[in-house]
């Protein structure tokens, strides 16, 4: 209906051009769902958008527009409304025909082409391989994977993948960590460096490592502290203290070392893999950030700044005028000592990823990356890219509250709640819902009771319970031996007030499906959906679906399944289940 609507708009516009009443097409036409049904069903601002150029005023403006507008069946009246805004009011028979579109195009219904085919890369989680993902990850893993299914369902086409900055610094304080906790099963007795990994997973990690190889990795803890300076507790400054230790036991053990790293890597990587799969959550590639160095593209996109007078020297660091590219101030690419640092990989791996030919870039970044962005957009003009093609998400992390207290979290140290521990305590249908409740850019507070209440509280609980109902409603038809048969179904009998706003929430579903996903915003369908759901019930409440009028029942029967079907295919894209029963 909206669309048809638009149409009809358009050709009018167009007529309207050729009379000379106006000058040219508006970039966009638009057509709202009216929020209060006294108003019609739907309205547009055209004719305020347009007065300008036909030098008329918006009212009478929006006149001349309804008196060009062809005659349709489906459209029952028109009124000009407010300071020119115009109103159209669906005829009853229109306004019941989405039920037979849904039930004839099912798990379908609502998908559209707007996206044109477009390529689209979207890169998320991308959490550093040092250890199990955490709940903040999650939001970002939930936000990612519901963000990729709505442009897909508008038809882009989108590849989800997952950078693994499995090289520098942090990768070697990983590897120190395992090799001191494999020292410990070893029989030493050491002290821990204050910045270093000391989650359980190190330790057991360190355990497969010592049940696998014994000693074989052995050496003296006392030669890997020689010559250290002291730690942060001690005194010293841990920063420095961690990094003596890294190349004291690179000195030491050699390709040990390496060895140790792969154990690590693998172990943890394996984790993450396994816990974002049964998170629902699947990338089609995992894209190593060690290749970029193996393969030379790293040293290659270096090579490219200096030749374009985009690299100088200072300080025996090699700076990239990012100032240039409307950064706050210029960054170092490689250091005194000759090592990329993490902007150069972030610089190869742009580069990569649009030499690849998509049409757009999308990156789901934690909030605390916001400064990063101008310097990246910055890489990518400087090396002859349209930094206009990558578009960054910012994801605030989420706090969790049991008992009403704030859950304390903290990731060196390893007092964390797992992305696995909070699927476990409240299952992945509520996780996924919870997380993407709130614009992603918004603190969210995460409730860990109000997820596994069994309540109308609890929105997905809400809106699974919906669905379960319209399905014990059928369980009871066919207990009586009463199937759904639409071509018995008299849908003008739909005339309750209830019912009346129900078609007009299904009416919504395929506009709110698109906003959701050209706006990056998937908490408009769970708004949706729960709102859908509300109807529902009091629906349920109210009336009796089958009686003694046989079209009456059919119609009733078509209405709610139209919408079990709307609540399936939302749930789908959002990453949750729609149970049968509960």
């Amino acid at each position: 209906m909206k669309d048809q609507l638009k149409d009809l708009l358009i050709k009018c516009i167009k007529e309207l051009i050729s009379k000379g009443i106006l000058n040219e097409m508006p970039s966009r036409v638009r057509i709202d769902h009216t929020k209060d049904k006294s108003h019609g069903e739907y309205a547009t601002n055209i004719a305020l958008m347009l007065s300008k150029q036909a030098k008329k005023s918006p009212t009478e403006l929006a006149k001349i527009i309804i008196d060009q507008l062809e005659d349709t069946s489906f459209i029952k009246k028109i009124e000009v409304a407010g300071p020119g805004f115009i109103n159209f009011f669906i005829s009853e028979e229109s306004s019941t025909s989405i039920v037979n579109d849904i039930l004839d195009q099912g798990s379908l219904y609502g998908r559209s082409k707007i996206g044109q085919g477009q390529k689209v890369l979207l890169e998320y989680v991308s959490a550093n391989p040092t250890g199990p993902l955490h709940v903040g990850h999650g939001r970002g893993a939930a936000y990612g994977a519901t963000l990729s299914n709505l442009l897909r369902s508008v038809g882009f086409k989108v590849d989800n993948e997952y950078y693994v900055n499995d090289a520098g610094r942090q990768m070697d304080i990983l590897t120190v960590s395992i090799y001191l906790r494999y020292l410990t099963h070893c029989g030493e007795n050491l002290r821990f460096p204050d910045n270093g990994y000391q989650g359980q997973y190190i330790n057991d990690i360190a355990q497969v490592i010592y049940e696998n190889s014994g000693h074989e990795f052995f050496q003296n803890s006392d030669l890997l502290f020689e010559s250290v300076s002291k730690d942060g507790l001690e005194g010293g400054d841990k920063e420095i203290h961690i990094d003596q230790l890294i190349e004291q036991s690179k000195s030491i053990l050699g390709e040990s070392f390496k060895v140790i790293f792969k154990v690590g890597i693998e172990s943890i990587l394996s984790g993450i893999k396994n816990d974002l799969a049964e998170f629902g959550v699947v990338f089609e590639k995992w894209f190593s950030e060690q290749s970029l160095i193996d393969n030379g593209h790293s040293e290659l996109c270096i090579s490219k700044l200096k030749d374009s007078k985009n690299l100088y020297k200072k300080d025996g660091a090699l700076w990239f005028k990012t100032t240039k590219f409307g950064d706050e101030k210029d960054r170092v690419v490689v250091r005194e000592n000759g090592n990329h640092t993490y902007f150069a990989s972030d610089i190869a791996y742009h580069n990569e990823k649009l030499d690849r030919g998509y049409d757009k870039i999308i990156n789901v970044w934690g909030a605390d990356h916001h400064g990063y962005i101008p310097r990246v957009k910055a890489s990518i003009d400087a090396l002859g890219h349209n930094s206009n093609k990558l578009e960054i998400l910012l994801v605030q992390f989420a706090n969790l509250y049991r008992g009403g207290s704030k859950v304390q979290m903290s990731t060196r140290s390893g007092s964390f709640v797992t992305l696995e521990d909070l699927r476990m305590e409240v299952g992945n249908d509520a996780a996924r819902f919870f997380y993407i409740l709130r614009k992603s850019e918004q603190h969210m507070d995460f409730d860990l009771d109000l997820a596994k209440s069994k309540t109308n509280e609890n929105p997905v609980y809400y809106i699974q319970y919906a669905h379960a109902r319209i399905c014990s409603v059928f369980r009871q038809a066919n207990e009586k031996e009463l199937e759904l048969d639409k071509s018995q179904a008299n849908l003008s009998l739909l005339t309750e007030d209830i019912e009346k706003s129900i078609l007009r929430e299904l009416s919504r579903y395929k506009s709110v499906l698109e906003s959701s996903a050209v706006q990056y915003e998937p908490h408009q369908l769970a708004y949706y959906l729960k709102d859908l759901a509300t109807h529902f019930h009091s629906y349920y409440n109210a009336c009796k679906f089958i009686v003694d009028d046989k079209e009456l029942t059919q119609a009733r029967l078509s209405l709610i399944h139209a919408t079990r079907q709307i609540l399936i295919n939302g749930l789908s894209i959002l990453g949750v289940s729609a149970p049968e029963s509960m």
